[in-house]
């Protein structure tokens, strides 16, 4: 475990590395190179989490895990995507995420053991909040990118540069990650209600309620975008809203119950 927390920590590193001290060059930085390094660091990841989550008394679904596989998929993401789509503004923060996320697996592993084999209903619930969860992050991302590239364009400071997307791209992409976002959170709602036994008991009622709140936030982002337009500061704003609701709806309570009482 400890040595390939330090190769994954080590690859992510060094492609954090190429990408930072050629962000802003007139060519870019070495995507393929940036991609190699990642990919390496992105399969040691994978194999970390393995390890870590499948264990022999049952599935360790630890705040630390979850928050690392959530990163985990992250990085896979902008990893295959990185040659095709320009993303390298944002790939430093999710580098960055994903080494303190293995960091964290590594220096306090926590465990939360539960039993899926019995109930493979709730299994399906938990991977489509991950993926309902990393889609909306993705997009809060792209916002932060977004906003990055407006605020240079209007301020007349920005240096044109192949690895930089247009402004127009990045908001497109911000709106097809919503809608791909709010589905996958809009079936993990649904199968909450329907497998779980009481959505609102047993200390979850909490999570449920912010989720529904960040569902509404990125209904009402896509209403008034197709209906009357929606301004990127505007577009910005909803989405970082509804990502910030999901962070607190996932893992408000865990850090407490998990990080802090455990102390």
């Amino acid at each position: 475990m400890a040595i390939l927390s330090a190769s994954a920590l080590l690859f992510y590193c060094i492609a954090l590395v190429l990408v930072t001290s050629r962000l802003f060059h007139a060519d870019g930085p070495n995507r393929k190179l940036v991609a190699a390094s990642a990919a390496v660091a992105v399969v040691l990841h994978g194999f970390i989490l393995y390890q870590a989550i499948f264990t022999q008394e049952g599935q360790n679904f630890s705040i630390t895990n979850v928050i690392s596989s959530v990163s985990w998929i992250i990085a896979f993401t902008f990893t295959l995507v990185m040659s095709r789509i320009k993303v390298i503004v944002v790939v430093p923060v999710v580098f960055a995420l994903s080494m303190m996320s293995v960091a964290l697996m590594w220096l306090l592993p926590p465990k939360y053991i539960t039993q899926f084999d019995a109930n493979p209903a709730v299994l399906t619930h938990v991977v489509l909040s991950l993926v309902a969860y990393s889609a909306l992050m993705i997009a809060a991302l792209y916002a932060i990118q977004l906003s990055f590239i407006q605020k240079k364009l209007k301020q007349k400071q920005f240096m044109l540069s192949p690895a930089i997307p247009p402004l127009m791209t990045v908001e497109k992409q911000l709106y097809h990650l919503v809608i791909m976002g709010l589905i996958m959170l809009s079936l993990s709602l649904a199968t909450g209600f329907i497998f779980l036994e009481d959505m609102f008991g047993d200390g979850k009622g909490h999570k449920a309620i912010l989720s529904i709140m960040a569902w509404c936030v990125y209904v009402a982002m896509l209403w008034q975008h197709f209906k009357v337009g929606c301004r990127i500061r505007t577009a910005v704003l909803y989405t970082l809203t509804g990502a910030s609701l999901l962070t607190l709806a996932y893992f408000g309570a865990r850090v407490v119950k998990e990080v802090i009482l455990i102390q």
